[in-house]
């Protein structure tokens, strides 16, 4: 019998028939119309398509942050949508890391504190060592900063710390590169790939040329379709 890896085991996430209307008025707006989609692990994706295209949408759908109205999403085997949202947000806390263009940490906790929070969320899974994360990441000695004492590539930097916190199965992220200068760009590009290759799944939300480079697969997204 063979040794176990990380690549084995179902896919980090799979997504199948995905609805998502918006209603304002009498009017209804169909954001993601049948959208399926996969992210092995081991595997680096990107989604790229023009804006109202419905990528964030999906994005959002595929944390658990929205329900879609029809179709399932699965996050490394267990099943995320149509759940009660407090076990959606008990799942994502523990397999999901999410990295926001905006960025996702708490402006009067530090860096390390951010960190710890991601993984009390998530029960204690995840790199036990902050510093062995932020070593990572390349910022190790900025552990005890606040977020405004970073700079933007430090903040992207922290960002994605705090998303690996939990050890998530899939990695999913909204235009992660989008306010960094090219250097700092590929650098995060490469710590995103590096995650992929550890045997988990990254999906890249981007408009980003470089995002695309790096990518294993590429899906475009049009009027709330997957075009072929």
């Amino acid at each position: 019998m063979g040794t176990a890896t990380a690549l084995d085991g179902p896919d980090a996430l799979s997504a199948r028939e995905l609805y998502r209307f918006f209603r304002a008025g009498d009017e209804e707006t169909l954001a993601l119309r049948g959208v399926s989609l996969s992210v092995q692990r081991g595997e680096t994706v990107a989604v790229v398509g023009p804006s109202g295209s419905g990528k964030s949408t999906l994005l959002a759908c595929l944390a658990g942050l929205d329900e879609p109205a029809g179709g399932v999403v699965h996050v490394g085997g267990e099943r995320l949508s149509h759940r009660p949202e407090a076990l959606r947000a008990q799942i994502r806390a523990r397999r999901i890391g999410i990295l926001l263009q905006s960025g996702n940490l708490i402006a009067h906790l530090n860096v390390t504190a951010n960190i710890r929070l991601a993984r009390r969320a998530a029960r204690g899974t995840g790199p036990a060592d902050v510093g062995v994360l932020l070593d990572q990441v390349g910022i190790e000695g900025r552990a005890r900063a606040l977020p405004q004492e970073l700079s933007g590539g430090e903040l992207a930097r922290a960002g994605l710390a705090v998303a690996l916190a939990n050890d998530p199965d899939v990695l999913l992220a909204d235009e992660p590169t989008g306010e960094l200068d090219g250097a700092t760009e590929r650098d995060i590009l490469r710590l995103l790939r590096g995650r992929a290759q550890s045997g988990r799944g990254v999906l890249i939300v981007t408009h980003s040329r470089e995002a695309v480079k790096i990518a294993d697969r590429v899906i475009a997204l049009h009027d709330g379709r997957i075009q072929q």
